[in-house]
């Protein structure tokens, strides 16, 4: 650790003061020996860690400590990290600006007119100023992957199953994956050493071997198949977003890497954000029913256990939750699951196909992460209906559909602003994701402006 944990805080806070990205502080641990001894990490706050508030920015939750530590935070002290904050988010990770936290938005550490993205805004803002070297997130749709974008910095969703969710406050358990972020890929590798691996306590993580990522780097670009997703590409609207992905492809092969075209029928690629509505949604009214103010949280008054309960549930949700909490109720009721809930899961399999197809002869597929820069705080209309929304801002769920890992990574700025690539590769082959995503980070020679 190059500075003293009394500087590092002291800079965060001067950080949070001009970002808003931090819930709380946490009273650092003692450095130890480790894989990754001193680094000094925050967490998206819906990460439990024992004698800590755990909001997930939510208001029910505004009072509650944890009493345990989730998986990956026995992880991190395991392994030598020094914890120091909490993170604003997303109220129960359900949005991507970072607008609807219980603290207040979070601000993009480039222009503190615009937002960090969501739901894990507060972990990318910090670790796009240089405030953390790491810091936890959880993505369930690309809030992890879109919010590097956006904030500079290289955000990973490993493979489902990947890391143990085990501690973390869930959205929709067939999505949910925790994931990170960085300042480079080296870094990037080394952590997931430390987080991944099989959990007895979270039945969905994975038995498969850990490899030792940072030791497994080196990549020769000459000759590699590269997918380029068309598709996504086609949809963006930007020029000059488009323009700094087609210099990058033009440094691709120049390596000698060998470029090929990937699409997927563009009506199917439409249908990604209404299906991920519907699953999300129908998702999360299950895994939150346990909110209600009777074991744990703000509770309110009532004459009944049922009066307290919806009383509580009333008062401590803002009213974005309760809409897709109706949503969520609705697609699951026995009058509309078979054409509404059940037919999401069917157009989520065609997707998943259509993406895996895509592997057939490509190491790795890549596109931009998102086809604009950061939007405006007071500002993040789009046409909903274009092709630039539906596709360009929403393919990267693609991911969370398959489970594949995906890696956004910083490529150039814009106006002054972040943009960034995304990189996929076929499940458990992380050690390959990284080996490109070092390579590539190579080639771009991101600088930034911290």
């Amino acid at each position: 650790m190059s500075k003293s944990i009394d500087e590092i805080i002291g800079n965060l806070k001067k950080e949070n003061e001009r970002l808003n990205a931090i819930v709380s502080f946490v009273d650092p641990n003692e450095v130890t020996d480790g894989l990754i001894s001193g680094w000094d990490i925050a967490l998206k706050d819906n990460i439990n860690m024992k004698n800590t508030l755990t909001t997930a920015s939510c208001k029910l939750l505004s009072n509650h400590q944890s009493i345990y530590n989730a998986h990956v935070v026995d992880r991190l002290l395991d392994e030598g990290a020094v914890i120091v904050a909490k993170t604003s988010m997303d109220e129960l990770g359900m949005g991507g600006t970072n607008l609807s936290a219980i603290t207040g938005p979070v601000y993009n550490p480039y222009d503190l007119t615009r937002i960090s993205g969501g739901s894990s805004g507060g972990s990318a803002a910090l670790v796009g100023a240089k405030a953390v070297r790491a810091a936890l997130g959880s993505d369930t749709g690309d809030s992890v992957r879109k919010p590097a974008a956006y904030c500079g910095a290289v955000g990973v969703k490993p493979t489902y199953g990947r890391i143990s969710r085990y501690g973390v406050i869930p959205y929709a358990s067939s999505l949910d994956h925790v994931g990170y972020f960085t300042q480079n890929v080296a870094d990037a590798a080394c952590l997931l050493e430390v987080l991944a691996g099989r959990d007895d306590r979270d039945m969905t993580s994975s038995m498969e071997p850990v490899a030792s990522y940072s030791k497994l780097l080196e990549m020769n670009l000459e000759g590699k198949r590269i997918g380029i997703f068309k598709t996504v590409e086609d949809a963006i609207e930007n020029e000059a977003v488009k323009a700094s992905f087609v210099q990058f492809k033009e440094k691709l092969e120049a390596q000698g890497a060998i470029l090929v075209e990937k699409t997927i029928d563009k009506t199917l690629m439409r249908t990604m954000l209404p299906v991920y509505s519907v699953i999300s949604n129908s998702e999360a009214v299950a895994n939150h029913a346990n909110l209600d103010g009777v074991r744990f949280g703000l509770s309110q008054e009532g004459d009944s256990l049922e009066e307290i309960m919806k009383n509580t549930r009333t008062n401590g949700f803002s009213s974005l939750i309760k809409r897709r909490f109706i949503f969520g109720a609705f697609a699951l009721d026995d009058a509309n699951q078979k054409e509404v809930f059940d037919q999401a899961k069917k157009v989520r399999r065609l997707l998943v196909d259509a993406y895996a197809s895509c592997f057939e002869d490509v190491d790795i597929m890549v596109t931009l992460a998102s086809g604009t820069v950061a939007p405006k705080v007071e500002n993040q209309s789009m046409d909903e209906l274009s092709d630039a929304y539906l596709i360009g801002e929403n393919h990267m769920v693609i991911n969370n559909f398959s489970g594949y890992p995906s890696m956004t990574l910083p490529l150039d700025l814009v106006d002054g602003l972040p943009v960034g690539i995304n990189i996929s590769t076929q499940p458990f082959t992380e050690a390959k994701m990284f080996a490109y995503g070092q390579a590539f980070e190579s080639l771009i020679n991101w600088k930034g402006a911290f």
